[in-house]
Formats: C-alpha cells, structure tokens, sequence
C-alpha cells in the first residue's frame, strides 16, 4: 500500500476563512479565559499588521485595532477535518482523521482510476484550493511515515520500505510525531535522529519513555499494523455558518448559502447521490425561520441547487435579523443521472428539461409546474387531471378524434358567418351521473380568416355555434 497523508497546518483558520465574504481581511481567531485573551491564529493580512498566534487580544487590539475576531471553536475544527475526510473518501475507500490536523487516504488503489501519483497529486491540490484549505501532502508506505514526511517537506514522496527506512532515519526525533513530549525530551538528552534512537537498546527506551514509542516506531517503519480508525459517511448532511453579524437582508446571505451547497454537493458526490428535500433554517436571536426546498426528482448539481435554494429564500420575508444559517438534508437517496446520446446536439443556452423544471417551481411556486394525464371523462373540461409528483405514471391517452392544442376555459359564441367544416361531427354524451349532462356535436371548422377552429352546436343542430379551442 501507498499512503497520501494530507497536512492542514491551519485547519481551524481556513474553516472560518473560506465561509468570509472578504477572506484577505486582517482576521484573528481569539481563545483563552476573559481575562487572558490571546490569538490562536492570524491570516496572511494580520500577520503583515504584525499580529501573530499566541499574542495577547490587549496588545494586537493597540498593535492593529481594526482587524475582525472569531471566536476560536474546536467542534468547528473537528467538523472542518470531518468534512475533508468525507471529501477524501470520494479519491479512496480507506481514509482516516484519526490524527488532528491530518487525513490519510490509501493511494495506491486511485492510481487505476485518477493515475499514477504525478497526475494525483495535483488533482487533490486543485480541489483542496477548491474548498479553501492549505495542506501540504507527502506519500510513503505507511500513514504515520506520510504523516511525518508531510510535516518536514511538501511534495515529500517515497514510494519503497527500503528508502522510507533511510529517510526515516534521518528525521530529527523532535519533527518524529512522537508520543508525548518524548521527542523533546530525547532532543535534551542528545538522542537527536529516529536512527539514532533506533540503535538504542529497545529494553532502556521502554522503561524511560514507555511503550508508546516503541510501538510508534513498528508502526512508523511499517514493522508492525496500524490499526485506524475508518472513515464512514453519514446518511446525512447538517452544515451550520455563523454570521457573526446580524443579516437582514437576503443578498448577505448568498454567499454563505453557495459556500454550503458546495459542500452538500460535495458529501453527495461522495456518496454517488442526490437531495429531494432539505431544509434551511435562519437562526435568529430568538427562534427560528424555516425553508423548506423540495425538488421533484433527486439532483446533485450545485449549479441548480442554488437557484432553487435562493429562489425559496428570496419569497421568504426575513423578518427579524438572522445570526445564523443552517443546511440539513435528512435523507440522500440514490441519483440516477439523466441518459444522453453520444452525440447529444445541444444549444449552447440550453437547459436539461429537469434543472429548467426546478428552476420554475423555485422562482413561480410548488403549484405552477406539474403534469397532465388523461381521465377517462370525454367532455372536453373535465379529459384531463393534474398530476403533481413524478412518482405516478401518465396512463396512455384514449383514442380520439383531433384535439385542439388551446382549449378555452369556457366556450364562447363562434360569430363568424362563413365557416368551412372540415371534420365532423363527433357527438359528444355525457354528465347525466352528476347533474353537467352535455349533448354537443363537434366539429372541426375553419373561419373566414382562415384560422382552424374546434366548435360545438347543440346535437343535432346547424345553428349557435359555440367556439371550444384552437388548432396551432
């Protein structure tokens, strides 16, 4: 096995990072008791303004007084390396989180699929860039080897046990991911390379420093198994941004909302399927407002999703202001893209009849798109039904005579003295079960201004012409 190990060496900043309208403002992220505020972490722009990570809030706050705070959250963190392991898992079916800070994913398997590791790697980076992560990747035969490369160069790549023995060796013991401040400690007492430590009577090392290290060392070397823990996906998705300020407006919303969607197109692709239904929900100081997005068939399209989205948002007043926006799909059944000829011929503005659909329902209403079957009434009014899921199939129609594409909703004289008959009659019984008995004979006719017409008289009747649609 070959094993990518993914260093994210600002993990918590990055999550707070890429959900900013503007993420090349000074920001900080701020932790510690009221009294002993101190910076976690700083972006590129406040460590221009001479802030940096483990400065008291008091001294940064004189030093650059406008730079924005947050909160520094570490359930936020272990969501953020959560996600990218959900991320992982589309590339390989063995990825791990077990470190923090780190994912692991077993490469060598992808290479059939995404190529040998010069196409891969730079696959991984493009989309890492993507999301708004920094990392550093490094590639070896064992994770924790991955892990250790990645920490001291980017790019770091061994492909055999045997070079990954020599390089190993010259790891200082301090950069060795060692347990505890054991690393620190063999540093002070001259120990200063893992082949150094390795030479060591292996009796001495596990009564000074524990088991740990030595243990951490067979799984290092690849001499013994290192048992992770797996990454599974979940049958969900729940994503919750913060605004840190109070949004009254739907536009400040949007941006977060395509941050969110990206992310839930991202869990789908992971897991090969789709959403129906979700659910927004604005977080207000007090209570909350819901949206509820439905689509007629699965999609995965980010694309579509957001137009949807933001067009049941956008019919949503927002009442009070909103401190917080929140995405949960319950269920992510399976998607079954749309088939396509090889040699589709397409317009370049054109759109998938199911994502122009979609679209429709978001921006006119659940209620403004649906389909017709045929009923099994003849009477022109009442031959057809709404159908609004697409769960039920359209019956096939009867057979009739021709029907006119615009049926009016109430027929209308016909005023038009010289008209042709073109087709008819056709003698239409029926209603005596419900009190609209009707005995019409129709006709298909052209008017004097040549306009094919489908009109009606009184059975057995030439006169009172009754106009019921026209022909295209």
């Amino acid at each position: 096995m070959l094993w990518a190990c993914i260093l994210l060496p600002q993990l918590a900043l990055d999550a707070v990072l890429r959900r900013c309208p503007d993420p090349d403002a000074p920001l900080a992220l701020v932790t510690g008791p009221a009294q002993l505020r101190s910076l976690h972490a700083v972006n590129a722009s406040a460590a221009a303004a001479g802030l940096r990570p483990g400065q008291r809030l008091v001294a940064a706050q004189a030093l650059s007084p406008g730079f924005a705070m947050v909160e520094h959250d570490p359930a936020h963190e272990a969501t953020a390396q959560q996600f990218l392991a959900a991320w992982a898992y589309r590339h390989s079916s063995l990825v791990s989180a077990a470190w923090p800070g780190a994912i692991v994913l077993e490469a060598r398997a992808s290479f059939r699929l995404f190529g040998p590791w010069p196409r891969f790697e730079p696959r991984l980076r493009e989309e890492l860039d993507a999301l708004g992560f920094r990392h550093r990747i490094a590639l070896a035969p064992t994770p924790r080897a991955a892990r250790v490369l990645a920490g001291l160069r980017d790019g770091f790549a061994v492909t055999h046990a045997d070079a990954m023995a020599r390089v190993l060796d010259t790891v200082p013991v301090r950069r060795a991911a060692l347990p505890d401040d054991a690393g620190e400690r063999l540093q002070r007492m001259g120990v200063r390379t893992l082949g150094t430590l390795r030479g060591l009577p292996s009796d001495t090392v596990r009564r000074r420093f524990g088991a740990g290290v030595l243990d951490h060392l067979q799984r290092l070397y690849g001499e013994a198994d290192d048992p992770l823990p797996w990454y599974a996906p979940p049958d969900r998705f729940d994503a919750r941004i913060e605004m840190g300020y109070e949004v009254e407006s739907h536009m400040a919303l949007l941006f977060p909302l395509r941050r969110m969607i990206g992310d839930l197109c991202t869990a789908l692709s992971i897991r090969d399927g789709g959403v129906q239904r979700f659910e927004l929900r604005l977080e207000h100081e007090q209570g909350h407002t819901t949206v509820d997005v439905g689509l007629l068939a699965p999609e995965r399209d980010p694309a579509l999703l957001f137009e949807v989205a933001r067009s049941r948002l956008e019919r949503v007043e927002v009442a009070r202001p909103v401190v917080a926006l929140r995405l949960h799909a319950a269920a992510l059944p399976p998607f079954v893209p749309a088939s396509r000829d090889l040699f589709e011929q397409r317009l370049q503005q054109g759109m998938p009849w199911p994502q122009l659909r979609e679209r429709l329902r978001g921006r006119l209403g659940d209620g403004a798109v649906y389909r017709l079957a045929p009923a099994d009434d003849p009477r022109p009014e009442r031959a057809w039904r709404r159908i609004d899921g697409e769960a039920d199939a359209v019956p096939e129609a009867p057979s009739r005579p021709p029907r006119p594409g615009w049926l009016l909703p109430q027929p209308m004289p016909l005023r038009d003295s010289r008209i042709d008959i073109l087709h008819g009659p056709e003698r239409l019984e029926s209603g005596w079960w419900d009190g609209d008995d009707v005995r019409r004979d129709y006709y298909v006719v052209q008017t004097s201004l040549g306009q094919r017409a489908w009109a009606f008289t009184r059975a057995g009747e030439r006169d009172g012409w009754m106009l019921h649609g026209w022909f295209g």
